[in-house]
């Protein structure tokens, strides 16, 4: 085999139907890449950091690239459904294995929560007379309906989704760039490039502020890793994720740095708070007819389309647990559709959770439930790194293949990248307002601690176990 090859020898039979297309895994790649981070979330940074937000979205997209290119070194090396749980189960050992699974899966736990909230609240902007809870409670159960019934209505359903979300920020950017350079609409005398810099330069709040956005920046990007766990169902892996993952730069230079270009040319950033979305305000400004609402559909499509995706990647994660006995055996099972319906009901159970928040603190749902996303996604991308810079030193030593899609830098890159998400937990830590996040992650840290203890007193072997022996190369 050469090292234009997939490691196939690796990879095992995972009994999933290899259902999502090139089509498919491209828009669910892209739909993960733009969220509610950027939708609602630009509008604190862009009032912290003034147009310099440009520079750090920028500057965290580069990261987020070289984390992509990272683990898809990794997954062309062995394309498995578990993705980064089965790496740093691999090269770091059985614990980290199991803490990066249970972490990843909690992490779209409470996303999800935090997702169906924020579409309840939603439809309150059209409908008001109906109860958060019952939006919520709605849409768990038709999108539960939509995963469990197979994993190709999941990739249809996840392929419209992102459609709008890109459809939407395309629109967006013509209609700025026609603002910027015909000069109609209600924002036309006032829209100018020169806003970039204009108003208290391109740094109003000084460096240190903007850097402090770069955890906000950092959320926006949560889930982009998703289509590592597409590997295990997608049709010719070797081909659609590296194509996906290579397109990931234009996509954060047209949706992140091209729409925040275009948004704070047409519109002073001055004019921008928190709570409120940076497009909504700018269509407004521009003085398109039903702006709000129009952002409000697809803010809504952002949210539903992150729940959907947070109940596929609950189900796989937890089936590789199950898998490693990490996780009770009934995880394992697929149904005759081949989905895991078991991890799946049980993820969306506790996502119900969130339903219930909805009921007794509809005002405070939204806050109780997104705390711990960026703390467990910080350490899914740093085990991705880390992973992948073992890995690297395998293949130099000899005793593993060299993978048929290699980052570009190498374990360079990723050491640069691992560098970086450690200087954003300790700005996490700086900042009094987002430290909770930590305090919950130490809680989780514990509860994980704990629950190894036990798996191992009930079976020691379990911390020996790890993924395929590091192969020698003749």
């Amino acid at each position: 085999m050469t090292s234009a090859q997939v490691d196939t020898e690796n990879v095992p039979e995972e009994g999933y139907e290899r259902g999502l297309g090139s089509r498919q895994v491209q828009m669910i790649a892209i739909g993960g890449a733009i969220g509610v981070g950027l939708f609602m979330g630009a509008g604190a940074n862009i009032a912290k950091a003034g147009p310099s937000i440009i520079l750090m979205y920028a500057l965290a997209g580069v990261v987020i690239f070289f984390i992509m290119r990272a683990l898809g070194e990794l997954l062309l090396y062995r394309p498995v459904s578990g993705s980064f749980a089965e790496y740093a189960r691999e090269f770091l050992g059985p614990f980290f294995g199991f803490v990066t699974g249970w972490t990843y899966w909690l992490m779209w736990v409470v996303t999800g929560m935090a997702e169906l909230t924020a579409a309840a609240i939603y439809i309150n902007f059209w409908f008001p007379e109906i109860p958060q809870w019952v939006s919520a409670l709605v849409f768990l159960v038709v999108l539960f309906g939509v995963n469990l019934i197979s994993v190709k209505i999941f990739g249809e359903v996840e392929f419209w989704f992102s459609m709008i979300k890109v459809t939407a920020i395309i629109g967006m950017i013509v209609i700025g760039l026609g603002v910027l350079t015909l000069g109609f609409s209600d924002a036309g005398d006032t829209a100018t490039v020169s806003n970039l810099w204009s108003h208290d330069g391109f740094f109003p709040n000084g460096i240190g502020s903007s850097l402090m956005t770069l955890q906000g920046v950092m959320f926006a990007y949560l889930a982009v890793e998703l289509v590592g766990v597409t590997a295990g169902e997608s049709e010719n892996p070797e081909k659609t994720l590296p194509k996906a993952i290579n397109t990931l730069p234009w996509r954060i230079i047209v949706f992140y740095v091209g729409a925040l270009l275009v948004i704070l040319s047409v519109v002073k950033w001055t004019e921008f708070s928190a709570g409120e979305s940076p497009f909504v305000h700018a269509f407004g400004e521009i003085g398109i007819p039903l702006a709000a609402g129009i952002v409000n559909f697809v803010v809504l499509t952002a949210a539903l389309s992150s729940c959907n995706s947070g109940m596929y990647s609950t189900g796989r994660m937890l089936r590789d647990l199950a898998a490693n006995s990490e996780a009770p055996q009934a995880f394992g099972k697929l149904n005759a559709r081949k989905t895991p319906a078991v991890g799946i009901t049980v993820s969306v159970a506790l996502m119900g959770i969130g339903v219930v928040l909805n009921y007794v603190v509809p005002e405070k749902a939204f806050l109780y439930v997104t705390s711990v996303a960026t703390a467990a996604g910080i350490w899914t991308w740093m085990m991705i790194l880390v992973s992948h810079i073992r890995y690297r030193a395998a293949v130099d030593a000899g005793r593993l293949r060299a993978s048929a899609f290699p980052a570009p830098g190498g374990a360079l890159f990723s050491w640069v990248a691992l560098l970086f998400l450690i200087g954003v937990t300790c700005m996490i830590a700086y900042d009094k307002d987002a430290r909770i996040c930590l305090y919950v992650a130490a809680g989780w840290a514990v509860a994980l601690g704990i629950g190894w203890a036990i798996l191992k007193s009930r079976n020691p072997q379990i911390a020996e176990r790890r993924g395929p022996e590091f192969e020698k190369v003749g």
